[in-house]
């Protein structure tokens, strides 16, 4: 699934977690919370479930949606 990455990193700054902070919260490593913020790579939704849990919000929030 495809993050997107502006709204995940202006969640997690809204919060005040560096990405290492979140990192260790959802059980990931900051390589992949980077990733995931720049764009990079796609999410398992297991894993967009674990951040979506530490910040508070539904997992459909972190997902790119197509516009239009």
């Amino acid at each position: 699934m495809e993050v997107d990455a502006v709204k995940l990193k202006r969640l997690r700054e809204e919060r005040v977690l560096s990405q290492r902070e979140l990192a260790r919260m959802a059980g990931l490593t900051h390589q992949t919370v980077w990733r995931y913020e720049n764009g990079s790579t796609n999410a398992h939704p297991r894993t967009i479930r674990k951040i979506a849990g530490v910040l508070g919000v539904q997992p459909k929030d972190l997902v790119k949606t197509a516009e239009g």
